[in-house]
């Protein structure tokens, strides 16, 4: 979208705002999906709620692929907005559940390196239609969105179903089978069926089937227990999950990802094909960082690379103010030496999100939930997130308008400095730990503990007393 908006804003004639607002409105609308695809997930399974996704994401690409006007393309990303949602909370909860602990960083990282293939495939059409027929070249840009989601939508049925899910529905036999397939070894896949039957309440010698007529669950409840009444360990991994979602959109890269070639202009750079251009450098280097952090959540854990993620993240934002406002106040506004720090800058701002915030923050808000909570916590989570990012994208062009352009890089430098901090005072380390393991992480084991210890101090003074009279 970020290479269109400059051809659809000549074709259809639109303002600044109506950019801003095309923009940003898909961030709004997935507010729909996330909220739905918690409670979907929990009714029809993890797997068919990605053929869901799919569908919707199909459909979207094609209305704005075909959009006559400007109302009709605002639909068709309305509608795209919606399997975004629903995307990025099941793609996340789905892999979290499959995936054995030692490789669940990896593989559920993986989203996001689609997500950045994505995102470098978007830049790439960009570049490859932007010669064509301008009515014609944004509407290819756009519309070939539907290639890949009917790839998904059929390749998903070849996949297994989580196992953490068919127990929740008591279909034990099926859950065993799966964890059969993608554990290391037949006692590791024997193991995470205690520990899961565990959480969910079922008997550890219980292999019936017959179980589900009790333990069939569909999520209801959920929404109480996480937001009305939530216990303190539930509370803790609530403000984590959304705290983590928050500051990854609030530090600023929406407004790198979808308005780098206004950024690259205001910098000094005018052509469009060089301004394309030099977005495809950004979309290679998001994808090749997001490749090595895949690599390093497992060895180096979360926190470490979350925290040098974020403080390389400060330096770059600060970079790129400083070049901005350096060439806004030039009397001509070239300054290769000022244009080239705002390159690197955001070449550098992007390599260092996507090898630690941008991936962690699903990863660690997908694996810290319990199970029942999992995909209806994941969805606040992503409600957080996208709300934040419609907000940072739906506001930019007046953000920099109002306190310059370099003023914005400096704020968002802000942000990501107070999000630092929490990262390093609040989350805590979850590398190599199993999902059951994290409610003990986060406290549950130790307020069922002082829950106990309350009647066993009780009888003690009652017998005490009662043998002292």
């Amino acid at each position: 979208m970020s290479g269109a908006a400059l051809f659809i804003k000549d074709d259809f004639h639109v303002s600044d705002t109506q950019i801003e607002i095309l923009l940003g409105i898909l961030n709004l609308s997935s507010l729909v999906g996330s909220l739905a695809a918690g409670r979907t997930a929990d009714w029809i399974g993890r797997r068919y709620t990605i053929v869901f996704a799919a569908g919707i994401f199909f459909v979207g690409a094609i209305v704005m692929g075909l959009a006559p006007n400007y109302a009709i393309l605002m639909v068709g990303r309305l509608i795209t907005g919606i399997g975004v949602g629903y995307a990025v909370v099941i793609a996340a909860v789905y892999t979290t559940e499959v995936a054995p602990a030692s490789s669940r960083g990896f593989l559920t990282s993986f989203p996001e390196v689609f997500i950045n293939s994505g995102i470098l495939l978007g830049y790439v059409s960009s570049f490859a239609f932007a010669n064509l027929p301008e009515h014609l070249g944004w509407r290819l840009m756009l519309g070939v969105g539907a290639i890949p989601s009917v790839f998904l939508g059929i390749g998903v049925l070849a996949m297994p179903e989580s196992p953490r899910w068919l127990v929740l529905q008591g279909q034990l036999a099926a859950a065993k089978k799966v964890l059969a397939k993608t554990s290391d070894t037949p006692e590791e896949a024997e193991e995470r069926l205690l520990d899961i039957k565990n959480v969910a309440g079922i008997p550890a010698d219980c292999n019936d089937d017959v179980v589900a007529i009790q333990k069939k669950s569909h999520g209801e409840g959920v929404w109480k227990e996480l937001l009305l009444r939530p216990t303190p360990s539930v509370r803790r991994v609530l403000m984590s999950a959304t705290g983590i979602q928050f500051f990854q959109q609030a530090s600023g890269i929406g407004a790198v990802v979808l308005y780098s070639p206004r950024v690259f202009e205001k910098a000094g750079i005018h052509r469009k094909d060089k301004l394309l251009g030099t977005t495809v450098a950004v979309g290679f280097t998001k994808t090749l960082s997001i490749l090595v952090a895949t690599f390093l959540l497992d060895r180096l854990g979360r926190r470490p690379l979350l925290l040098s993620s974020t403080g390389g993240m400060i330096v770059s934002l600060a970079g790129l103010g400083v070049g901005l406002t350096i060439i806004d106040h030039h009397p001509n506004g070239q300054l290769p030496w000022a244009i080239g720090l705002c390159i690197a800058s955001i070449l550098a701002y992007v390599a260092f999100f996507s090898i630690g915030l941008g991936p962690i923050n699903m990863v660690y808000s997908s694996e810290i939930f319990p199970l029942r909570l999992r995909a209806q916590g994941v969805s606040v989570g992503v409600v957080v997130n996208r709300v934040t990012s419609g907000v940072i994208t739906m506001t930019f062009i007046s953000l920099y308008k109002a306190i310059t352009i370099g003023g914005s890089f400096f704020l968002y430098a802000g942000i990501a400095a107070v999000g630092w901090v929490f990262f390093f005072t609040y989350l805590k380390e979850t590398r190599g730990k199993t999902l059951e393991e994290m409610e003990n992480l986060f406290g549950k084991k130790t307020e069922e503990k002082m829950d106990g210890e309350v009647p066993m101090v009780n009888g003690a003074e009652g017998g005490r007393n009662e043998k002292n009279q």
